[in-house]
């Protein structure tokens, strides 16, 4: 009796897998990712690597920002500086033409007390005028003095981020080539001329902190608004064939709501991507690309090649699977 329930139990289960698997090979039901490949190690790495490159960036195009209006002001300043300076001169010219004894001359030649005070009140306000001039000067002289100040600093800033950029920049690709790529690669060949709707920034520029907060369309999870701008930007462009997002196990960003798996196949995540399946992923991938900064992209892994901020393309080794090399999906993950 046991061994024939036992039997039975084995033959249900067999049952189910080949349902299961007729399901998946005829597109009737989207089948479930398996996890994406690599270590938690390796995710975590290039997570926080090109966290730390989209942060220097941002901080580096606001210092450009800075030194452009910074630039334009010292030119205005040093204009008006010459225009003062020759003020100025034409003032010392006249003072030293004329002279302190021909004023008062005239004061003594004045005849009547009326001619004396308002000779006395043009001195007077001549002597203002001229103290005006050159306390201008002096003001607009410092003002090009802190210009120049300013734009020191912002030149020391840019040094100091893209510095930032460049150890970000190998941090990641060092944690590629410890997982067995890293290499330089070409990219997938795809094309997409769509331009998305740039995702909110913080008035410097940089990227808001978001959680897992908004209802993932793809699954019963959440995700984050940046996350959920993305997936309709690629809907919008169209890309609309089957997706996941949030995934409760595993590392990474899927259980973070900052990833998305973008199915290569119209019916699900099936085998290796060939033919009009791979040119739909390629496409979707130079999508990704093109609109990087727009939809604040940090990774993009697709064909055993990952994209990265600052490094390009480079190759990845996932496991050997479909899934894990990324052969049947296209893997984005935002900040």
């Amino acid at each position: 009796m046991r061994s024939t329930a036992a039997v039975r139990v084995c033959v249900a289960l067999v049952a189910a897998l080949l349902a299961s698997c007729v399901a998946v090979v005829g597109g009737a039901t989207p089948a479930v990712a398996d996890p994406e490949g690599g270590s938690q190690s390796l995710r975590e790495q290039l997570d926080a690597a090109s966290r730390g490159y989209l942060d220097a960036k941002a901080k580096l195009d606001l210092s450009v920002k800075r030194q452009q209006q910074l630039t334009v002001q010292s030119k205005t300043v040093e204009a008006e500086m010459t225009q003062r300076s020759a003020a100025v001169a034409e003032l010392a010219g006249n003072v030293y033409r004329v002279g302190p004894l021909a004023s008062v001359s005239s004061l003594l030649s004045s005849g009547s007390a009326a001619t004396l005070m308002d000779r006395m009140a043009i001195l007077e306000a001549i002597a203002t005028t001229e103290d005006s001039k050159v306390s201008a000067l002096r003001d607009t002289r410092n003002s090009v003095a802190r210009a120049k100040e300013a734009l020191d600093a912002e030149v020391a800033e840019q040094q100091k981020q893209l510095a930032e950029m460049t150890k970000r920049k190998q941090q990641a690709e060092r944690a590629l080539r410890q997982a067995g790529g890293g290499q330089v690669a070409s990219g997938p060949g795809g094309s997409s001329a769509a331009t998305a709707k740039p995702a909110p920034r913080n008035a410097d520029g940089s990227w808001p902190s978001e959680s897992c907060s908004v209802n993932d369309p793809t699954t019963s999870g959440c995700i984050t608004p940046r996350m959920l701008h993305a997936l309709n930007q690629a809907k919008a462009a169209g890309f609309t064939r089957y997706v996941s997002c949030y995934r409760s196990g595993g590392s990474g960003e899927h259980p973070k709501g900052r990833a998305c798996d973008f199915s290569a196949q119209a019916g699900g995540f099936g085998g290796v991507a060939t033919g009009g399946d791979r040119t739909y992923g390629n496409n979707l991938a130079s999508f990704f690309l093109g609109n990087a900064s727009r939809l604040a992209v940090l990774y993009v892994i697709w064909y055993r090649r990952i994209w990265l901020p600052g490094s390009g393309w480079r190759t990845y080794n996932g496991g050997g699977d479909p899934a894990s090399d990324h052969t049947n999906h296209v893997h984005l993950s935002v900040y």
